[in-house]
């Protein structure tokens, strides 16, 4: 398991990625302490590499300058099931584009399951990449986003201005 950090638009962003893919990308907010743990529970002890040897942040960075609508790096989603078929549906989700839970809960056949499609919202380990920021409630109000409501908002400003 190999990790780097980089600056970004929006702050200090670790990515960590095994031969699979990207397993974790963490955002400006979250606790350092919390994401090595997780890394070193479900996969191994990371160790430092420099970042100009992977190239994983310059589609990050273009996407947060509204100039990469669709990512093309390698993911490594693990999961239960459950969590990985929400993660997989947001996939789906268009560039600029906004889903419910609801939605994702009927989409991936658990219709009463929106409160389900949060919690793997909430573990969703590669936020961005796989943009848990496009699902909002019901009710059209932005909701649930581990980089906080702000960042969300920020990040569907930055898609609808770049459609």
């Amino acid at each position: 398991m190999k990790y780097y950090d980089f600056e970004s638009s929006i702050g200090k962003i670790n990515i960590f990625f095994a031969s699979e893919g990207i397993v974790c990308l963490t955002l400006p907010s979250d606790r350092q302490e919390d994401t090595f743990s997780y890394i070193e529970k479900r996969f191994d002890i990371p160790y430092k590499v420099d970042k100009e040897d992977y190239n994983y942040h310059e589609e990050i960075n273009l996407y947060l300058e509204g100039k990469l609508k669709k990512f093309t790096l390698p993911i490594f989603l693990r999961g239960t099931s459950f969590q990985k078929k929400v993660w997989e549906e947001l996939l789906n989700i268009p560039y600029g584009e906004t889903r419910t839970y609801k939605y994702i809960a009927e989409k991936i056949g658990s219709a009463k399951g929106y409160r389900a499609v949060g919690g793997a919202l909430n573990k969703n380990p590669i936020a961005i990449i796989v943009p848990c920021h496009r699902v909002i409630g019901s009710n059209g109000k932005l909701v649930g986003f581990a980089g906080g409501v702000e960042l969300k908002d920020q990040l569907l400003k930055l898609e609808r201005d770049n459609i």
